[in-house]
C-alpha cells in the first residue's frame, strides 16, 4: 500500500517516506488503534528539540534531528490513512505544528549563526538575510493555503513540481548544517522559497485568467 501523496516533494518521494512508511506500518501492527493526532504532537515535540539543538551549538547533531524530523513528519498521514482516520481537524492540526517547527528550527539556527559568524557582512546584512529565510519559509505555506481557501486549488497540482516544499527546505538546513555551510543556507533558502511563491503567483494568475476566459467565451444560446 502507497502511503504517499500526489503533492509530496521529491525529498519526500525518494527519501523519506522510504524510511517512514515502515515506521508507520510498524506502529500500527505494534499498537494498533493509534491516535494520529497524538502522532503529530510527539512529532512536533521532536521537531522542536531538533532546532533547539543548535542553541548548544552543534549543527551537525541539529542537522540530522532536523532530517529525522522531516522524514517521523510524514508518519502521522500515514497512520492516519492506514486506520482511515484522515480529518479535516487532523490536517488543520498538522499545518499548524509544522509551522512551529519550521519556525523553531530556522530561529534557532540564526541565533547559531549570529553567535559563531565571523565572515564579511555586516549584521544588519546577515540579520536581513535571517528574516527573508524565516519569512520565505513561511510565505510558502501562507501561499498555498489562501490559494487553496480562495480559489479551492493547490498550487502544487498547478506547478507539478516542488521547488521549495518543506521536506526540501528541511533537506537543505540538513545538508548545510553538515557540511557548515550556514549562511549559504540561509541565502539558498531565502531564494528558492522567494522564487518558489513568484512562480505560484504566475501559475494561479494564469489559471484565473484561463478560466476567466472560458467563462467569457462560452457557448452562445440562441433562442
Amino acid at each position: 500500500m502507497n502511503l504517499g501523496k500526489p503533492t509530496d516533494g521529491p525529498i519526500s518521494r525518494y527519501i523519506n517516506r522510504k524510511i517512514s512508511m515502515p515506521i508507520s506500518k510498524f506502529i500500527v501492527n505494534k499498537f494498533g488503534d493509534v491516535s494520529p493526532n497524538k502522532v503529530t504532537i510527539l512529532t512536533t515535540i521532536f521537531g522542536i528539540f531538533a532546532g533547539l539543538i543548535y542553541l548548544f551549538e552543534e549543527p551537525i547533531i541539529a542537522g540530522i534531528c532536523v532530517q529525522i524530523a522531516s522524514i517521523v513528519d510524514g508518519v502521522d498521514g500515514e497512520v492516519a490513512r492506514l486506520l482511515n482516520k484522515q480529518s479535516n481537524f487532523g490536517a488543520f492540526l498538522d499545518s499548524v505544528m509544522d509551522r512551529i517547527v519550521d519556525i523553531t528550527i530556522l530561529t534557532c539556527f540564526s541565533i547559531f549563526i549570529w553567535r559563531t559568524y565571523m565572515g564579511p557582512l555586516s549584521q544588519e546584512v546577515l540579520i536581513l538575510i535571517m528574516l527573508m529565510a524565516i519569512s520565505g519559509s513561511i510565505m510558502v505555506s501562507y501561499s498555498r493555503s489562501r490559494c487553496e481557501s480562495a480559489l479551492g486549488i493547490d498550487t502544487r497540482n498547478l506547478a507539478g513540481f516542488s521547488l521549495a516544499s518543506r521536506d526540501v527546505r528541511l533537506f537543505i538546513i540538513f545538508i548545510g548544517s553538515v557540511v557548515g555551510l550556514y549562511v549559504a543556507t540561509l541565502v539558498a533558502l531565502t531564494f528558492l522559497t522567494y522564487v518558489h511563491i513568484a512562480i505560484d503567483l504566475w501559475l494561479v494568475k494564469n489559471y484565473v485568467n484561463r478560466n476567466e476566459a472560458g467563462k467569457q467565451n462560452g457557448p452562445t444560446i440562441r433562442n
